[in-house]
């Protein structure tokens, strides 16, 4: 299962960047992962659970966006949508085409904070006074 290493890669990366921003939690990580790359959204998650407890990452989610397969043909110039087997032009049937997008496979942004409550102050929450009732 190569999704053990993906996710070891993308926890590292994302452990990295956090710490260097002076953040202590990660809770959210989204990536885009290309159809082309072969990888299993759900064996992506399970390695982000079994790797994330006792990490900066514990309770964060991992948010996967999936990138389609597209490609261009050189010969009419139509741009279509398409599997990892059938790449022929489906305007033109042309095998003269360039792969546009598939095979991401990248760290989108991650959510992190420093592990501490937001400060809300005297007057509640939403800096407004309180006004409920005893």
């Amino acid at each position: 299962m190569h999704e053990m290493g993906i996710t070891q890669s993308i926890l590292a990366a994302s452990f990295d960047a956090a710490s260097d921003a002076g953040m202590t939690r990660i809770t959210e990580i989204r990536i885009s992962v290309g159809d082309l790359t072969e990888t299993v959204d759900f064996a992506l998650q399970f390695a982000f659970e079994a790797l994330t407890p006792g990490t900066m990452a514990e309770g964060g989610v991992l948010v996967i966006t999936k990138v389609p397969a597209r490609s261009r043909c050189h010969e009419c110039g139509t741009d279509y949508d398409h599997d990892r087997f059938e790449m022929v032009c489906q305007q033109c049937g042309s095998m003269d085409v360039e792969l546009l997008q598939g095979r991401e496979l990248k760290i989108d942004s991650i959510e992190a904070d420093n592990g501490e409550e937001p400060d809300t102050g005297p007057e509640g929450a939403a800096g407004a006074p309180d006004t409920s009732k005893e």
